[in-house]
């Protein structure tokens, strides 16, 4: 794609989500109507830049204790958002080499940084479809090109469910995605809470649900955990990302952020 054909199906006057997270984690694909959304933001809560590093360190050990403890060697990262540093494909592959991914989003310059992602260990594989989380049909259609739903898959939805808006929409999303995988797969999630920061958190979600941007929901950590009904969560529970399984090994930050995660095993 040209960068005139992306230019046409990118709206660059209103702040889109993935380019906002970019800024935040250091990143330079982004625009200017995303930064501003991003220093409002920062205005209200500071600790955004946290949250988003944060939830970044915890797909690393979520990724980690899958490939490593549990033996997962197929994820399914739908919500992908740019590339950065230990996207979950780099992180699986460097704990056993033969994993194979398929990243899901639905953004053109997500689509276009897609060859960033489409790498892989000569063992392994990874693939990119360019889909909605809702449409959870054309999902699982493309990535069973890729993963083998008979055996066990990590369905990774990190900072993607709190833009299904409906509730009801949301929990049938997440358990269609939960049915479509085998016993002894998992399924792990981060999701903005106003349980921290909560005034700050609201008038944020409020600003950028006004800006004309894909809006946006935070939950309760009871509303998150209801996303694992059925499976068996694994310790410590739904916890802010900092606090999920913090390994010596891999030190970031400590402090509570906004941003709750949790992860639960099919059984």
């Amino acid at each position: 794609m040209t960068d005139p054909e992306l230019h046409t199906l990118l709206n660059t006057e209103v702040a889109h989500s993935a380019r906002l997270w970019n800024y935040l984690l250091g990143g330079k694909d982004n625009f200017a109507a995303d930064r501003e959304a991003a220093e409002y933001a920062l205005a209200l809560m500071p600790e955004l830049v946290q949250s988003a590093r944060a939830n970044r360190e915890f797909l690393g050990r979520a990724v980690r204790f899958l490939a490593g403890e549990v033996g997962i060697r197929q994820f399914l990262d739908i919500g992908t958002g740019l590339p950065t540093a230990n996207n979950t494909h780099e992180v699986a592959q460097g704990v056993a080499p033969e994993s194979r991914i398929v990243y899901v989003d639905n953004d053109p310059m997500v689509l276009v940084h897609a060859r960033a992602l489409l790498t892989s260990t000569p063992e392994g594989a990874t693939d990119y479809i360019e889909a909605d989380v809702r449409d959870t049909a054309t999902v699982l259609e493309g990535a069973a090109r890729t993963l083998d739903f008979t055996q066990p898959v990590a369905v990774m939805l990190l900072g993607i469910v709190n833009f299904v808006v409906d509730d009801a929409e949301a929990y049938a999303v997440v358990r269609r995605l939960v049915e479509a995988v085998p016993a002894g797969s998992y399924l792990v999630i981060s999701h903005p809470t106003t349980e921290v920061n909560g005034p700050a958190v609201e008038q944020s979600m409020r600003q950028w649900n006004e800006s004309g941007a894909a809006p946006i929901t935070a939950r309760t950590r009871e509303e998150i955990a209801r996303f694992f009904d059925g499976l068996e969560l694994e310790d410590p529970g739904v916890v802010t990302c900092s606090a999920w399984r913090p390994d010596p090994a891999y030190p970031g930050i400590t402090d509570k952020v906004s941003e709750f995660a949790g992860v639960g095993r099919k059984g």
